[in-house]
């Protein structure tokens, strides 16, 4: 104080914006929701971060983004004997310790955790830390990583209504899935010219997930050219897949990973054979795209995607052939059935009323921002 002036130091412009930390990751399920958060957050003033593994693939997607990223150590929590089951945890813990050094030295407001391992050490720094923390699960029981998570949130989102019984009281709440909203800007005419195509015959899009599926793969090429009879295929067969002895077959465009055309393709698309990974299938219901669900066997997953498709099976979104039961002739029918009958499961998904989830969980992240 100089006299009786007092002298009032004001804050600059950035000192009062809001930090979070982005986790996830793995497969895209574990990575786009948080892409389809960015615009919001950036929206609402927020100073973004985003911690991964090393060397896993959110690492590029999230580059693209411009948002500055950490790779940690992480290691897979197994249910099955391996001998990885050994060193695996010092690499949890390892991670644990520099994901608290990134977040002290960050200091944000609050995380967003859309689960897989690499998410675990960083949801357990936090609550060391006392930083508060939202999960979102979206599968229709919850997964592994993000079960050990549910003590150390504040907050547990998830996708389906029958989901919150496997879900702690008290601080879960049903919000749905981050769709991108660049999704909702394809122009089918891009979609057709990017790929060669003319609007003579229907485009079927078939994705096999973010890493590929080799028996999707294996019968849709089984049965191309019947298919091409009818239709004209895009087919998004994932990294190291692509069958050359296809290229430059007329009506056909193969691809092993597409970003910025997606929202085209889609556009494009009147009928989409995909998995059952629940961010996918959600894409397909807000996007009211008939669809053939192909998901992952037991054997080769906990089965989330069976329940995932068993549900929207049961709701009229989706058409459901069991990967087990899957012929040459099983799929044509499929297709034929599908197409035939598109109205009618465009109609059920008109009547779900998806919410604004991104607003939902934007808000409840402002809320423990705020209150941190």
């Amino acid at each position: 104080m100089t006299g009786n002036k007092k002298i009032i130091f004001c804050k600059g412009p950035n000192i009062s914006m809001k930090k979070i930390v982005l986790t996830g990751g793995g497969t895209a399920g574990h990575i786009t929701p948080n892409i389809a958060l960015l615009p919001e957050l950036r929206k609402r003033g927020y100073d973004i971060e985003y911690i991964g593994s090393i060397d896993g693939m959110e690492k590029e997607m999230i580059a693209a983004e411009g948002v500055p990223y950490h790779g940690i150590s992480t290691g897979k929590l197994r249910r099955y004997l391996s001998a990885r089951n050994l060193t695996d945890p010092f690499r949890i813990i390892k991670g644990y310790f520099q994901a608290r050094s990134l977040l002290k030295k960050i200091k944000p407001d609050v995380i967003f955790s859309k689960g897989g391992y690499v998410s675990v050490p960083v949801v357990y720094a936090a609550k060391s830390l006392r930083i508060p923390s939202v999960i979102h699960e979206s599968d229709m029981t919850p997964g592994l990583a993000n079960k050990l998570c549910f003590g150390s949130a504040s907050r547990i989102c998830c996708n389906f209504p029958e989901t919150l019984q496997y879900l702690p009281e008290g601080k879960s709440v049903l919000t749905g899935s981050p769709i991108r909203q660049e999704l909702f800007t394809g122009e089918k005419a891009k979609g057709l010219e990017y790929c060669g195509f003319d609007s003579s015959k229907p485009v079927i899009l078939v994705i096999g997930g973010s890493l590929g599926s080799a028996a999707i793969n294996k019968a849709v090429r089984a049965v191309l050219p019947k298919l091409l009879e009818s239709f004209q295929i895009i087919h998004i067969c994932g990294a190291g897949n692509l069958n050359e002895t296809l290229t430059g077959t007329p009506g056909y465009r193969q691809f092993e990973f597409v970003r910025e055309p997606l929202k085209d393709l889609m556009a494009a698309a009147d009928l989409v054979i995909s998995r059952a990974g629940a961010n996918v299938i959600c894409e397909l219901l807000a996007l009211r795209k008939p669809n053939i669900l192909i998901p992952l066997p037991t054997g080769a997953s906990r089965g989330d995607q069976l329940i995932n498709a068993a549900s929207f099976k049961k709701q009229g979104f989706s058409f459901l052939l069991p990967e087990e039961e899957m012929t040459e002739e099983s799929l044509l029918n499929a297709v034929n059935t599908v197409f035939a009958d598109r109205q009618s499961y465009v109609s059920a998904m008109e009547k779900s009323g998806l919410a604004d989830s991104i607003s939902v969980i934007a808000g409840m992240l402002d809320e423990l921002a705020d209150r941190n």
